[in-house]
């Protein structure tokens, strides 16, 4: 288990019953339930409204909660669960109902609504015996109204909301209303177009490698053949769903820490253990290469991870943040029923109890990991000591290749944990600091990297290789901004250009740095290290004459010197995470040159504190004609080849 300062509970939920994830299912229903509206058509959890306003809050917050719900009916067949039925099919009536003070909001009147249209439609088809079908006429009716404003609409946003289209006119098709053959065709042409190669995804055009891969991108095609009619729209695709998930599915697996921990990147993180979605559409689809008890034990691990820091609260409620409430990581428009679409993590109560998921044995434990995921342009590297898994990335940034937008954290930086957090206050949009690599000019401010170009990536087993190039650039932000995920806007002073090459195995990364061109004079150069962050006085810093470290209890991040000129240090932010008050980064910082490598070791472990951030426990590196020879903490010698000016 990833260390902490303190020792969580242990979660029912490590047992890996079906009993256990049933009663956390019936828990959140319970602390949800006591936030419904009269009439049960909005569920509208306490805090701050949402920048939608509080019509969409409670409409989301029944959609959302009603996924869960409907996971819960359909797993249990029915019995048992006769008040669940009861209040979401009194809310259903009291929504579509234009005359109702509860009545949603309107598919034509906000955007928003077609994403929590989906939601309904899907657990509509899913639970059809104990609520469509016993649904009153009127309403019936009401609700094909309701939905019936997605045939045609063109105004879809071109990423994982093509599914919505897709799911709604799919359910309106069965229950006789209208639909679009052409609509769904185009839209599955567009998810198609998706698709970057062994089951990965991005959502959208840009290179967005993140979260919604699994808990949207493989979830929704997989429920989708499920759906009553699905077989005679597009049946000849099914197979191919279920080939692209399989192949996902063998990555995902190892982005996920031994404590559960899911990976620290990417958009809607507020979502929390919806990230367990794609390992229980793997059991759905019982997908070939991954077994179901690995796939059990990585979802129930990441539902338990969160159940063991506090989500749900005391009060049984989600709230807007990472373990505990942090209102910074959610987006601006986000309300307090938003986080509910970490049900859809819940989707293994929909299996009964008589699947073979529930019987399936124990896998083995937490391997030692080291892999590429080559079309986001990721390291991945495990380690069984320890549990940590951590991401070095070099191919993925929110944006087009050759864009001038700012860093986002949530995506640009060059390392993502399943143990630490970006920085993720408002000045880590403008600064890169953690994992990063920038030119730093007389004001402060830091270079961004966005629009970066993948060199390489590659892996013997042994080390993993990859490489990138940017052409960094300041940014003067724009006054306003609307952040969905990508980087800051605003305008641009290009600043250099840099090539960055990271060898990498176990704990340790070896990053190489070039400056090849420099635009601007009188810079430094500055290497981020991974950031802790903890309770004030928690986290210790160490800087000696060429390393610099910071340990929150058994977890280090260290910064070693590899090459001459670098001088340690320690970069300190306050409210910048959503782990802990008091963040700190090591950095390194130099005067650039132009043509010439420089190097650190770059360290997050939590195997002991003997030697932790000094040189004498760090690799050792020698550079020659273009290769880079490492001498790594156990003695193994490895030589990769350098980047030249021409890749």
């Amino acid at each position: 288990m990833t260390p902490t300062p303190t020792t969580p509970h242990r979660s029912p939920l490590r047992s890996g019953s079906r009993e256990a994830l049933v009663a956390f299912a019936d828990r959140m229903l319970s602390g949800a339930a006591a936030w419904a509206s009269p009439g049960f058509a909005r569920i509208t959890p306490p805090g701050a409204p949402g920048g939608y306003g509080t019509a969409v809050d409670g409409l989301e917050g029944f959609a959302r909660t009603f996924l869960l719900a409907g996971f819960r009916i359909a797993g249990a067949r029915g019995e048992g669960v006769d008040r669940l039925i009861h209040d979401y099919s009194r809310g259903i009536a009291a929504g579509v109902d234009p005359a109702s003070e509860e009545r949603w909001v309107r598919l034509d009147e906000h955007p928003q609504a077609k994403v929590e249209a989906a939601s309904i439609a899907l657990i509509l088809d899913m639970t059809r015996p104990w609520i469509w079908d016993r649904l009153d006429a009127t309403t019936r009716q009401r609700v094909i109204e309701y939905l019936s404003p997605v045939v045609g609409d063109t105004t879809y946003p071109q990423n994982n909301w093509v599914w919505f289209r897709i799911v709604v006119q799919t359910f309106l098709r069965s229950v006789g209303g209208p639909w679009s053959a052409s609509d769904i065709a185009a839209d599955l042409d567009r998810h198609d177009s998706f698709a970057r190669g062994d089951g990965w995804f991005s959502d959208g055009d840009d290179r967005n490698y993140d979260h919604y891969v699994g808990w949207a991108l493989h979830l929704y095609p997989v429920l989708w053949s499920r759906m009553q009619g699905a077989d005679e729209i597009a049946p000849e695709r099914f197979a191919g769903d279920v080939e692209a998930l399989d192949g996902y599915l063998q990555d995902a697996v190892h982005l996920v820490g031994a404590d559960g921990g899911p990976l620290i990147e990417g958009r809607s993180l507020i979502y929390r253990f919806a990230a367990a979605a794609p390992f229980w559409v793997g059991a759905f689809a019982q997908v070939p290469s991954t077994d179901l008890g690995t796939l059990r034990r990585t979802a129930m691990g990441i539902i338990a991870h969160f159940d063991e820091h506090g989500a749900p609260d005391g009060d049984d409620l989600l709230t807007m943040g990472w373990h505990g409430e942090w209102r910074r990581l959610a987006q601006s428009y986000s309300g307090p029923g938003s986080p509910y679409w970490a049900s859809k993590g819940m989707l293994g109560i929909a299996l009964p109890a008589d699947h073979p998921v529930w019987a399936a044995p124990e896998p083995a434990p937490f391997p030692d990991d080291l892999r590429v995921v080559a079309p986001a342009g990721w390291i991945v590297s495990g380690t069984a000591s320890d549990g940590i898994v951590r991401v070095i990335n070099h191919g993925t940034d929110h944006a087009q290749p050759g864009a001038d937008a700012g860093d986002s954290p949530l995506y640009a930086r060059l390392g993502y944990s399943t143990a630490v957090s970006p920085l993720l206050n408002g000045d880590a949009w403008a600064e890169p600091l953690e994992q990063s690599v920038a030119l730093i000019d007389a004001a402060g401010r830091a270079t961004h990297r966005t629009g970066l170009t993948l060199l390489g990536i590659e892996s013997d087993g042994e080390i993993a290789v990859a490489s990138s190039s940017a052409h960094v650039h300041w940014i003067d932000p724009a006054p306003v901004q609307t952040r969905h995920g990508a980087g800051i806007g605003g305008e641009v002073a290009f600043a250099g250009r840099i090539t960055t090459c990271s060898i990498v195995r176990g704990a340790w990364e070896v990053r190489l740095i070039r400056v090849d061109a420099l635009e601007s004079d009188g810079a430094r150069l500055r290497i981020g290290g991974w950031a802790l962050a903890g309770e004030q006085g928690e986290v210790v810093v160490a800087a000696s004459e060429d390393a610099a470290s910071a340990r929150l209890g058994d977890l280090t991040s260290a910064l070693v010197a590899l090459t001459p000129g670098l001088e340690p240090g320690i970069e300190r932010r306050r409210d910048a995470s959503p782990l802990g008050p008091d963040a700190v980064v090591p950095v390194l910082t130099t005067t650039p040159e132009t043509g010439r490598w420089i190097a650190a070791a770059v360290q997050l472990s939590a195997d002991s504190a003997d030697g932790a951030g000094s040189g004498a426990s760090a690799p050792t590196l020698a550079l020659e004609a273009g290769t880079a020879t490492v001498v790594w903490p156990d003695g193994r010698r490895t030589t990769s080849r350098l980047p030249s000016n021409e890749d």
